[in-house]
């Protein structure tokens, strides 16, 4: 884990890179891989049977709970891989880690299922994966497991499948832990989490408030400075909506039907794939400038389930918050966030609250009469709220 320690007062931020404890970090690396058709044949059986295998095992636990009121492990589950593999060929083109990493996936979903009931929310009960919808299998240890990149850098050996050729787009770095083969939809990529040191910016003892938003403005800061939302999806929207309406005329199960199922797929991959890169762009410029970063602590879930939910999810604020908070970690920056109850009702100058309907974008104060723009004023109050509140101070980002 990596953590920051926090910093004794808020102002003093040129001496928080002094007090970071830094131990390594794990970062993901994501490349294209282009597999040839007995290749590409060889990763969809691979998926099949791990599919299989993890329906099998989420059957064997649901029979033994509901008929003799059993619970079985992880462990147990394990120690039958060996004789599956025996008693089943096709297994045995399979790395029996990947196997394990199969059953620690129900593993999972069971606790996560047990934790949900626990917390007397909606607990969801693990459910069977469809033909198809398994997209991707782990070698956990792949420096042991048979997952290495040869020396030319183009190609990587994958256990069971071959010397599959990959783009590395950006160099690797640090010590592979584990890779997972993914698939997504026509796609394939191979995805390494290394352990790498973190690589510290100098320190600097600005801070920064922001108030996201989702239109015009994808945030704006407390000095002023405004990022306009690109809103790839309203963008694409007329596209999509014609994508589907040609899926929806299809036979289900038709060779036309997957055609226009793939080109739906196509589209949304995209529209995410912007939205990830302009994340990406715009948490990097903010880490760049600022040694403290602070945000307000959103109920995202809850809003994307009101009327704002469209532009919520366009914008795609949870995301964005966490690739900001992994990256202010990895540059030893510092990200907070804050109650976001009152922040585009109080004024900044005087703290006067006044109930101010959402088209007021511009509004003078009644009782300092300080002319303000709403965003900005609420930027600076969520800004004020850290150095104010010792409940914003608590709140220092982690990356596992």
């Amino acid at each position: 884990m990596l953590g920051i320690s926090q910093p004794r007062l808020f102002s003093d931020t040129s001496s928080c890179n002094a007090s970071i404890r830094w131990t390594m970090i794990k970062k993901a690396f994501k490349y294209r891989l282009y597999p040839t058709r007995p290749q590409q044949r060889d990763l969809e059986h691979t998926l099949e049977l791990c599919r299989q295998l993890y329906n099998a095992a989420l059957q064997e636990r649901r029979d033994a709970h509901r008929k003799v009121g059993k619970t079985v492990g992880f462990y147990e589950q394990k120690r039958w891989l060996p004789e599956i593999r025996a008693g089943l060929p096709e297994y045995r083109g399979v790395h029996s880690q990947v196997l394990q990493n199969v059953i620690e996936r129900v593993d999972k979903a069971f606790q996560g299922f047990f934790r949900r009931v626990k917390e007397k929310r909606k607990a969801g009960y693990p459910r069977f994966k469809g033909r198809g919808r398994y997209d991707s299998f782990t070698f956990p240890q792949a420096e042991k497991t048979g997952v290495k990149l040869q020396k030319d850098g183009k190609r990587v050996f994958i256990h069971g499948i071959g010397s599959v050729k990959v783009k590395l787009h950006r160099p690797l770095e640090g010590r592979i832990k584990t890779a997972t083969v993914k698939r997504e939809g026509d796609h394939w990529y191979i995805v390494f989490t290394c352990e790498v040191e973190p690589k510290p910016l100098p320190p600097t003892d600005r801070a920064v408030g922001i108030d996201l938003g989702t239109n015009p403005h994808f945030l704006i800061t407390s000095d002023g400075e405004t990022v306009e939302a690109p809103r790839y999806f309203q963008k694409a929207e007329e596209r999509l909506a014609k994508a589907q309406r040609e899926l929806s005329r299809k036979k289900k199960g038709s060779y036309r039907h997957k055609q226009a199922k793939k080109q739906v797929a196509k589209l949304h991959r995209k529209i995410a794939n912007q939205r990830r890169d302009f994340h990406h762009k715009t948490a990097r410029k903010l880490v760049e400038r600022y040694g403290v970063i602070v945000h307000e602590d959103l109920n995202i879930l809850g809003l994307a389930r009101s009327r704002t939910a469209k532009g919520v999810l366009d914008a795609g604020w949870a995301q964005f918050l966490q690739i900001l908070a992994y990256k202010a970690a990895e540059a030893g920056r510092q990200v907070i966030g804050v109650d976001p109850r009152y922040t585009s009702q109080d004024c900044p100058v005087c703290g006067y609250r006044e109930k101010r309907p959402l088209w007021v974008r511009e509004y003078t104060c009644p009782q300092c009469g300080a002319h303000l723009h709403r965003d900005i004023a609420a930027a600076q109050n969520i800004l004020a709220r850290a150095r104010a509140e010792p409940a914003g101070m608590g709140t220092a980002w982690a990356v596992p």
